[in-house]
């Protein structure tokens, strides 16, 4: 359907009140996923965070990058290995986690950024000590529990009109060591410390769905508290337990509300955040 010139002054229109709701405001999105490995999604998402911050929101981009992950290890001859959903990290994984996130993936998103016209500046957690961790479990290796959040660099950055691009990658305190950090933690903590607006969860699934196998009954907006009773009856399940607990600790923790986003739409950031239809489902005290 070809859209006329009125179409598209109604769009604007139309975002225009969100525009003015979120000026001055930040907001946390969490990048990884689909929307980071095919490069039409990450050019979509790539312009929305462009976008957002040109029209006056301080957006900070906190990303993992598993499957990058993956393929270095594939490389090296060593197979992945995950224990209850997180990646079992000895130190040989660990220096890989930590070059392939703090190196190659920070810097390619961090130079597509400013090559499409943005300002970013990359950051990894223990770049001024932003995250501080001890181990999570022996069993898990050097994955690690962030215990503290040093969110100045971060403000600094958004201080002088950057983008910041976090690698989730912490301080160790209980050793001398880095710690791998889940991305979703890494992100909610980092809203928390920042007093965000919003966090967004970009993810590889609809939203919240009360039916899996039908996405027309997505739900759009849930309390905290209607959380227990969602797991109860099985429409949060599996890996979208953690995510959920992430987005729930956020918003008890004074986050606004946390969006958990479809990645695979195109622009779903700003029609998430930027039109009256919503694009995920969202979380609210």
């Amino acid at each position: 359907m070809a859209y006329t010139l009125a179409d598209r002054a109604q769009v604007l229109a139309e975002a225009l009140p969100y525009i003015q709701k979120y000026n001055g405001k930040t907001i946390v999105v969490k990048y990884g996923g689909n929307a980071m490995i095919s490069q039409e999604l990450r050019e979509a998402v790539i312009s929305d965070i462009i976008l957002l911050s040109l029209v006056g929101l301080n957006v900070v981009v906190v990303h993992g990058g598993g499957p990058e992950i993956n393929q270095m290890l594939k490389r090296l001859g060593k197979e992945g290995k995950f224990v209850d959903g997180l990646r079992y990290t000895d130190e040989e994984t660990m220096d890989v986690v930590q070059q392939v996130l703090c190196g190659k993936v920070n810097k390619d998103l961090v130079a597509t950024l400013n090559r499409m016209g943005g300002r970013a500046l990359g950051l990894c957690g223990m770049d001024a000590q932003l995250f501080q961790a001890v181990q999570l479990d022996e069993k898990y290796g050097l994955v690690g529990e962030i215990t503290h959040v040093n969110p100045k660099a971060v403000q600094d950055a958004l201080a002088m009109g950057y983008i910041p691009v976090v690698s989730t990658v912490a301080l160790g305190t209980d050793a001398d060591t880095a710690y791998n950090i889940n991305a979703d933690t890494a992100a909610a903590k980092l809203a928390v410390a920042l007093g965000a607006e919003k966090l967004v969860l970009l993810t590889d699934v609809r939203g919240l769905l009360r039916d899996p196998k039908d996405e027309s009954t997505l739900i759009h907006s849930v309390g905290v508290s209607e959380i227990p009773g969602l797991i109860k009856d099985g429409i949060i399940s599996g890996g979208m337990i953690p995510k959920i607990d992430c987005a729930v600790e956020a918003v008890r923790s004074g986050v606004n509300s946390t969006v958990i986003l479809d990645g695979r739409i195109p622009h779903s950031i700003l029609i998430e955040l930027l039109s009256d239809d919503g694009a995920g489902t969202m979380l609210v005290r």
